[in-house]
């Protein structure tokens, strides 16, 4: 299977609910008309809303089925009735009374179009920083679960800013089949010595190792723009699974990049480099091995 995505990476009015959706619809509308036309768009984390809201999250969060509905509207609002595309996007999300920073991937379609919009699959963020410059323990809760999930294209996970900083959450990814992993972040610019981003050059080595080490494309979307004084370092990018970056973004502007995924790429890449098909065989030691860690410290 061959689809275009695209990684777009927006600049978020702060605490604007309303405005960011009617943009997010514009995006929709400006990719339309561009060729080839994107296949899947994936939009960064928190992008309905901006990131840095601390207690604001409980005013700007909705359901995830709101904020689906919500896309369909400005989708449909701004791309022929003869179109369709999947969408992936961040945002806050009120769930059985909890607030969780979480993704969605969805299915929009048009009037016309013989596949029924759904929503595939909610994300919540499993990894929450709260060090430095962020604080979301304080207001939002922790997802329990990584996932894959089946699309009309291929088979794909969603994972969330620090999430991707521990190599456990994409190598579960990968072994609940993902072939496609959607990282959606909010990275502000930190770290800085000399001419080099320290979160930025984390980033570069991450996002090519996780797709290299598991066989997986990454599509990567970051904010940009800032938010109390903090920058965040856009970058989207594609990256296939032999590790190469196929596209890239700017640090600072809004834009949207876009790459041509062959999913018989993920099957060529995992036979030539069989990390995951070494990782799986070795998993029932492997689980053992976390069985004796989760039980505390122990001295040979």
């Amino acid at each position: 299977m061959v689809f275009e995505v695209a990684a777009a990476q927006i600049k978020p009015n702060k605490a604007s609910y309303d405005k960011n959706l009617a943009r997010v619809g514009t995006l929709f509308g400006e990719l339309h008309l561009g060729s080839p036309r994107p296949n899947v768009i994936a939009l960064p984390e928190t992008a309905l809303t901006g990131y840095f809201l601390e207690g604001g999250v409980r005013d700007v969060a909705r359901s995830a089925q709101t904020v689906f509905e919500d896309l369909l509207s400005v989708y449909r609002a701004n791309v022929p009735k003869d179109a369709d595309v999947d969408v992936v996007v961040g945002f806050y999300e009120l769930a059985d009374g909890r607030y969780f920073n979480s993704a969605m991937y969805a299915t929009l379609s048009g009037v016309a179009s013989i596949v029924e919009p759904r929503i595939c699959h909610v994300h919540h963020k499993y990894f929450l920083p709260t060090y430095g410059v962020f604080d979301e323990k304080r207001f939002v809760s922790r997802g329990r679960t990584i996932d894959a999930f089946d699309t009309r294209f291929g088979r794909s996970a969603m994972l969330v800013c620090e999430d991707v900083w521990h190599s456990v959450a994409p190598t579960i990814a990968a072994l609940k089949g993902a072939q496609v992993i959607y990282v959606l972040s909010a990275s502000p610019g930190r770290e800085f010595t000399g001419d080099e981003v320290g979160n930025l050059s984390r980033w570069k080595r991450l996002l090519p190792n996780v797709a290299d080490e598991h066989g997986v494309f990454v599509v990567y979307s970051g904010l940009v723009g800032f938010e109390g004084g903090k920058g965040f370092t856009g970058s989207s990018c594609v990256v296939d699974p032999w590790g190469v970056v196929r596209v890239e973004a700017p640090v600072t502007d809004e834009c949207a990049v876009q790459a041509e995924i062959d999913l018989d790429d993920v099957a060529i890449a995992r036979a030539a480099s069989p990390m995951l098909a070494d990782l799986e065989a070795s998993l029932p030691d492997i689980v053992l091995e976390l069985e004796r860690v989760s039980r505390g410290p122990c001295r040979s």
